[in-house]
């Protein structure tokens, strides 16, 4: 989800430190490495975002034109993205991370609405040993989604087959009831229960559900094999929107058991999907220059790294854990060693809310002086600090964010990130943390202030205002599909963040009013920039 924001060093006037060293703009005249990257669609976060990161740490990326990634609208076409791939693959490349998905589908969303069949599919995936045979030497990563399974059809932004609109509460109900059953067991009530939605639930949309999760599921044991055989420096599988209990966690724990016999910085399964781009491309900068991360991991007060947060079917520690595998980066228990502290904010509770719910405010909650004295002492200490954001899902937490702006410390940090899933935000917050130590402090800033104005500004407060206003604007929309409504909310959003920036982010200093497209028809992300 989110925002372009390539070019808002230029857009941007700074103050103090986010002016760069001469030697640091000298170094980056030099002509710069090049990795391959196929994101699994066009969203800035997973495109413009993600490589602006990489640039950033002074990394050229090709990748492939918007047009031929897959949309919410256009489900991409593989054929032309495997053209594409053949055509940029050059000796200059010096590694390739590549969505399977994108590949195999078309994108990520295609992965879930397509009607490829089965033996099209493999097809596909068989590319990836030609691949292979003809860039020997190259590094290849791959990263792919396991099907996910929404809650229900409100929570799947129509993003899913028609009767996942109608069905998809019971769809979700019901396979949860078989994965526990296959781990635990079942209650005498849930057997019944189980009986009662597989003849409530269609039996025509629940045969199209499960079909088209077995020929997901099959192309990834396709995938897996070949990271047996090693045609990748490194797969991992995403598990998507996922919960403790559901048709997710089920596939994903198959998955790993198919390929337990892999090594773990190899292939694994993870949870989370869209920062596994970012992931991957910092692990090919890791590899290439070898690189030694040692990284503290320092929790909230309360449940800590015992969280399982919204949209996870794991504690978050374990999440973390397996980040720093595909990273290759070393975690340490003792923060005197550390390279790098990755601060998570937790609830002390252990439970995590929606960014846009009324207990997102600016009073300071059980914790939020603890995590900020923490870091404090962290700073003052010369400790390099990453905040990851996980009390709420989808955008920063208010109240920890008003005391950072307090007391001066939003651009004293390395890195930070408060968007969308937990494990998105841990992602992105640890390897633009790892990133960072490569970067000017000019560079560093800037890719704070896009997390500050997403996660922050926009997703956190200016978004529900907006949507709370809908219906005053005339027309034909809603917040999922805003059609007639477009033009009119993201006005609004301008409005709305050009004074949140203004009172919020006094080191930013703003020439024009910014602006808002909603390229994906919907205002759960914003494409944000400057006129």
């Amino acid at each position: 989800m989110k925002k372009a924001w390539k070019f808002l060093g230029v857009a941007l006037c700074f103050i103090g430190i986010f002016t760069a060293t001469p030697n640091a703009d000298a170094k980056r005249k030099n002509e710069p490495e090049k990795i391959l990257y196929i994101p699994h669609d066009n969203r800035p976060v997973v495109v413009e975002q993600t490589i602006d990161i990489i640039e950033r740490a002074g990394y050229k990326v090709i990748a492939p034109p918007k047009e031929i990634l897959g949309s919410r609208e256009d489900l991409g076409n593989p054929d032309r993205l495997w053209e594409w791939l053949e055509l940029n693959t050059k000796k200059d490349i010096v590694a390739a991370v590549i969505s399977s998905d994108s590949m195999l589908y078309g994108s990520l969303i295609s992965s879930r609405l397509h009607n490829y069949d089965r033996q099209l599919i493999l097809e596909r995936a068989e590319l990836f040993k030609d691949f292979r045979n003809k860039h020997k030497n190259l590094p290849i990563y791959v990263f792919g989604s396991i099907m996910r399974t929404p809650r229900n059809g409100n929570s799947s932004g129509y993003e899913e087959p028609d009767y996942y609109r109608n069905y998809g509460a019971n769809i979700f109900r019901y396979t949860a009831l078989i994965d526990k059953w296959e781990t635990e067991g079942l209650t005498p009530r849930e057997n019944k229960e189980i009986i009662f939605l597989q003849k409530l639930i269609p039996a025509r949309a629940l045969e199209d559900w499960q079909e088209r999760r077995e020929k997901n599921f099959e192309a990834n044991e396709k995938l897996v094999d070949m990271a047996g055989e090693k045609i990748f420096d490194c797969l991992l599988l995403g598990r998507d929107d996922n919960a403790p209990f559901s048709q997710t966690h089920k596939e994903g724990r198959n998955l790993a058991k198919y390929g337990e016999k892999i090594s773990g910085d190899k292939y694994q399964t993870i949870a989370g999907i869209d920062e596994i781009g970012l992931i991957l491309l910092t692990r090919a900068i890791n590899d290439r220059t070898n690189a030694q991360n040692s990284v503290f991991v320092s929790y909230n007060t309360g449940a800590g790294g015992n969280t399982i947060p919204t949209y996870s079917d794991e504690t978050i520690d374990t999440s973390i854990n397996a980040e720093f595998l595909a990273l290759g980066v070393n975690r340490v228990d003792n923060v005197n060693r550390a390279d790098l502290i990755l601060a998570v904010n937790t609830n002390p509770d252990g439970k995590t809310f929606e960014a846009i719910s009324s207990f997102n405010n600016l009073r300071a909650r059980e914790g939020t002086n603890f995590f900020v004295n923490s870091l404090q002492t962290y700073l003052n200490s010369g400790a390099k600090v990453s905040v990851a954001d996980i009390a709420f899902a989808n955008g920063a937490d208010n109240a920890l964010m008003e005391q950072l702006k307090n007391q001066k410390m939003l651009f004293k940090l390395q890195s930070y990130a408060g968007w969308n899933t937990a494990t998105n935000s841990t992602g992105f917050a640890l390897s633009t943390g790892i990133l960072a130590r490569k970067m000017t402090d000019n560079d560093k800033n800037n890719l704070l202030v896009t997390r500050y104005v997403d996660d922050w500004a926009y997703q956190s407060n200016v978004r529900n205002t907006v949507a709370a206003r809908l219906n005053w604007i005339y027309g034909a929309g809603y917040y999922n599909l805003l059609d007639d409504k477009k033009d009119d909310a993201a006005e609004w959003c301008e409005q709305l963040l050009t004074n949140f920036v203004r009172n919020n982010l006094p080191e930013v200093t703003l020439k024009n009013k910014m602006r808002v497209q909603f390229t994906w028809n919907r205002m759960f992300e914003a494409e944000i920039s400057f006129r």
